[in-house]
């Protein structure tokens, strides 16, 4: 069993915003494989599927960001999940948008949803997903450049941005994590 997670904020007004990837993603796949996400259940809104023959839990922690780890440990020790079945997908301003980078281990960066992730599990040997926002242009605030409106010129690199970390998802449950890195850890200009 995998729990794939989504890290974003909770309210209508950060939906459509770069924080939010995560959540993004975990749409994709939930409307791709047909498993609603909306029991609230451990902090969070989970729903419980099958992909490529395994049996997975898509969760969305409703905690805000910076307590994501929380909701995640609760569903980790309840369906008793190790770190090797856990997939944590979040944005990463230091990866151009369009562009996603996936690895097995690392620290949480300044990404405050991560910290409190790596906080709660002790540990940061859990796979990641990080889906490129890029970083302002201009002298804009990081806070109002994450959680702000997205342009509609730059939509179409970081929905193929969150496209790319559905296909991830996928590769990793049907083949590993390595073949995911080799596949997906290429860098392309949008």
């Amino acid at each position: 069993m995998y729990l794939i997670v989504g890290l974003g904020n909770p309210e209508e007004e950060y939906s459509k915003t770069r924080h939010n990837m995560g959540f993004n993603v975990i749409n994709k796949i939930a409307e791709k494989y047909s498993i609603e996400v909306n029991k609230s259940k451990f902090k969070g809104l989970l729903g419980t599927g099958t992909i490529e023959n395994e049996k997975v839990i898509l969760l969305k922690p409703q905690t805000y960001m910076n307590l994501s780890g929380e909701s995640i440990l609760e569903v980790m020790n309840f369906y008793k999940i190790t770190n090797d079945e856990l997939i944590i997908i979040y944005d990463d301003i230091d990866i151009n948008p369009g562009n996603i980078r996936i690895r097995k281990s690392g620290s949480a960066g300044t990404h405050n949803g991560m910290k409190s992730v790596v906080n709660c599990l002790n540990t940061e040997d859990f796979c990641r997903i990080r889906v490129g926002i890029g970083k302002p242009k201009d002298n804009t605030d990081m806070i109002s450049y994450v959680i702000g409106h997205i342009p509609k010129e730059e939509q179409e690199s970081l929905n193929k941005g969150a496209e790319l970390a559905e296909e991830a998802v996928i590769e990793i449950i049907k083949n590993n994590v390595d073949s995911a890195m080799n596949k997906f850890n290429v860098k392309k200009d949008f």
